[in-house]
């Protein structure tokens, strides 16, 4: 977004476009409950921790959870929350930054989409596949991935420029593999 300035010197007129940068956030938990990342994207020291990252707006979908985040201003961001849509394609392309849950279709979603992710490992769930998923993941260099114990220090802390792009699926390699397997 630009804007435009009408400056008065010495009676003479100037004019000037100031490119100005509103970036955001957009959280997603899925269809699940994890109302402790819910309730800790929307705490005081997260909002600052956002603000001073230059976010001016947070968005959060929260699910099945108890935490419904209402409409506000605080901490120089605007927030905003829904518990379910239809698609969430439209929101995690309008962000600047998606923090997750570490759900597989959601991660790919986003990352298919070629948007920085952070993704928070609920480590309250019994058989934790998320947190191998996200591990490799990050490893690969793909994302961030922390637990709502280290989120703050890992938004602190991120740099999303060293992220890399998902490569894009070898859809032939399957019918590749089978034909080299069975000789045809």
């Amino acid at each position: 977004m630009s804007l435009l300035f009408l400056i008065l010197i010495d009676n003479s007129v100037s004019f000037r476009t100031t490119e100005i940068c509103f970036m955001s956030v957009f959280v997603t938990v899925g269809t699940t409950s994890f109302d402790e990342l819910t309730e800790l994207v929307t705490s005081e020291p997260i909002l600052k921790i956002l603000e001073t990252k230059s976010y001016s707006s947070l968005l959060v979908q929260y699910g099945r959870g108890h935490h419904q985040v209402k409409e506000c201003n605080t901490a120089g961001l605007k927030i905003n929350g829904y518990r379910y849509k239809d698609s969430i394609s439209g929101d995690i392309t309008n962000a600047d930054l998606v923090i997750s849950h570490a759900g597989a279709g959601t991660c790919l979603e986003v990352l298919g989409a070629r948007k920085p992710l952070v993704v928070v490992v609920n480590e309250k769930l019994m058989d934790n596949h998320q947190f191998e998923l996200a591990k490799q993941l990050h490893q690969d260099g793909h994302l961030l991935y922390c637990t709502c114990s280290t989120l703050g220090s890992t938004l602190s802390e991120m740099d999303l420029q060293s992220l890399e792009p998902l490569p894009a699926p070898k859809t032939n390699k399957f019918g590749e593999d089978l034909t080299l397997h069975f000789q045809l």
